[in-house]
């Protein structure tokens, strides 16, 4: 009996039209990809459908990997290597059998490599490709951190402090700059290795190392939220330390004090720039690595998202030639990226742009970059003072700290240059009473303000597990929208892709402030925070806040109502 089509079962499933079906055959002329792959691409399948009707068609079973918890004791019997390369899992060994998960079961080269390594019987399953990867990630991804934490031990005997021979591991920087789980390193060295790979494979924006009263947790931060990664033990703690300790220039000795520094690694043929933070609390010292991937240079306003009312405010206020603009929000916002597209544009031969950083981010062909380094007096103050006698057109200060800096960013803003920089507040008119509060007077404020852009990172609903639903009416009010017949929001449900957490990557939302005429007079004024608002939201300034920026997100089905209470702390 011939097999049926892949398109007359999902068609016979109701999960496409006729209609669908040819236009995915047109494009897979165009195209040459598998029809699953056209339908998926174009949203008219999920990668779920098609794997469950290939079951159906090639008389497989499908497996749920996201339903499915799959013994650590499987990485003994199909190494990592293996797994990665032949892109499959290991889902349970019965007898002389052993049941694995692959995107492709026709795959017999992939099939045949796993027989002759593990001399079993091998039958597979159909999974989709992104739960095959996720969970390899996830049955693999403390693996080689378990593995050196149990060599450790039996080179240490299980001592409950490391002794001076264990330190001596720590005496160099790896001489490659290259982060790999190499078997005939140290087992610390391999344990800090495998959680800096693990960090770039979850696309992690930090690595947390926190020292408790009997073991060490490591946490990571991935698209803005704080995850449990892996348990450290006790005896094993001073090691770790030591080791990140010394990858990033410190002195491993001093544990009293805070410690700052940094290291370049290339990780999964990445260049990751870390930035390590050391602080001593009750139990040790905690670290926190900031990882940057300096890949990809080419940042420019595109990729930003900002939506066309907005690139028309963003065009208008890096154009000035004279004054200051602000970026504000907390950190991990996005403040940084923004800026550096801002940089990449303004990077032209007929000005001289010089930037002074706290550190040094991306390195871009044409600026003059200034490193701050507070040991050598080089201030963001002093330093600001020194690049007013360098000529510039366009000074960028990485952060605008106290009143003194403010002040000057001010001052050189009056003398002609254009001013762009960083403050901490929580939104774009509070970074006016920022600024007064820290010493500039109203009048200087006014005169040389030019617009704040206000952001944050809101992460998206996961594409795969997005379900529509009809929010309650506290729901809709909150967000400062009217009550419809027939309104629907949607959330994620969560799902293998997403790690069930029903979000998957994040997009940043703006508000944008431009000083015109009549806001400039409230702030010549100081006439407040209030009257400022009254005037930014009357009609004719098109004036969006960041609530109601994720609002229009949550009506396209972009993000969640949940979300945009985050970001704008009304949770409570």
């Amino acid at each position: 009996m011939a097999k049926r089509r892949i398109g007359e079962l999902l068609i016979e499933r109701g999960l496409i039209t006729d209609n669908e079906l040819d236009f995915a055959l047109d494009m897979q002329k165009l195209t040459h990809e598998k029809l699953g792959e056209v339908l998926i691409s174009n949203k008219i399948v999920t990668p779920e459908n098609i794997a469950q009707a290939l079951a159906t068609q090639l008389e497989v079973d499908y497996v749920d990997l996201n339903k499915r918890n799959i013994s650590g004791e499987m990485t003994r019997i199909v190494r990592r290597n293996t797994a990665r390369q032949n892109h499959l899992v290991p889902l349970q060994k019965q007898g002389d059998t052993l049941f694995v998960a692959m995107e492709d079961p026709l795959n017999y080269f992939a099939m045949d490599e796993v027989r002759k390594a593990t001399s079993l019987k091998v039958v597979p399953l159909i999974a989709t490709k992104a739960a095959v990867e996720h969970a390899i990630n996830s049955l693999y991804g403390n693996e080689t951190a378990n593995k050196a934490i149990a060599d450790y031990a039996k080179e240490q005997g299980d001592e409950e402090n490391p002794s001076e021979a264990s330190l001596s591991n720590f005496d160099f920087i790896i001489s490659s700059n290259v982060i790999t789980g190499d078997a005939e390193s140290a087992p610390t060295i391999r344990l800090v290795n495998s959680i800096i790979e693990r960090a770039v494979q979850e696309r992690a924006s930090d690595i947390h190392f926190e020292p408790r009263e009997n073991d060490m947790d490591v946490r990571m931060r991935i698209d803005g939220i704080m995850r449990d990664i892996l348990t450290v033990p006790k005896n094993i703690t001073a090691s770790v330390i030591a080791r990140v300790k010394t990858m990033s220039g410190m002195d491993v000795a001093e544990k009293r004090v805070p410690q700052d520094g940094r290291f370049a690694a290339s990780v999964l043929n990445k260049s990751i720039d870390m930035r390590v933070s050391t602080l001593p609390i009750a139990w040790g010292e905690k670290i926190v690595c900031r990882l940057l991937d300096k890949s990809n240079t080419n940042i420019d306003k595109e990729m930003l998202g900002l939506r066309p009312d907005d690139m028309e405010k963003y065009e208008k206020l890096i154009h000035y030639k004279n004054g200051v603009m602000l970026l504000v929000g907390p950190t991990g916002s996005g403040k940084t990226t923004t800026m550096y597209a801002m940089l990449n544009e303004l990077n032209t031969r007929d000005v001289n742009l010089v930037t002074l950083e706290d550190p040094i981010e991306y390195n871009l062909d044409g600026l003059n970059q200034v490193q701050i380094n507070p040991k050598t007096n080089m201030t963001f103050a002093n330093g600001l003072r020194a690049i007013l006698r360098q000529d510039p057109d366009i000074v960028s200060v990485g952060e605008i700290r106290d009143g003194e800096t403010a002040e000057i960013c001010m001052r050189a803003a009056l003398t002609g240059r254009f001013v762009i920089s960083t403050i901490h507040t929580n939104d774009a008119v509070g970074a006016v009473d920022r600024l007064i509060d820290i010493g500039v007077e109203p009048y200087l404020v006014s005169a040389t303000l030019r617009g704040v852009i206000s952001q944050r990172l809101i992460r998206r609903i996961c594409p795969y597990c997005g379900e529509e639903y009809e929010p309650q009416r506290d729901e809709v009010e909150r967000l400062n929208l009217k009550m419809q017949p027939g309104l629907k929001f949607r959330y994620g449900r969560g799902c293998q892709h997403c790690y069930n957490t029903g979000y998957s990557g994040r997009i940043a939302v703006f508000e944008i402030m431009l000083i015109t005429p009549e806001v400039r007079e409230l702030i010549y004024r100081n006439a407040g925070r209030k009257a400022i608002e009254a005037e930014l939201l009357k009609p004719e300034n098109n004036f969006v806040s960041l609530k109601d920026a994720g609002a229009r997100l949550v009506l396209e089905g972009i993000t969640t109502a949940y979300e945009v209470m985050r970001i704008t702390n009304e949770n409570d």
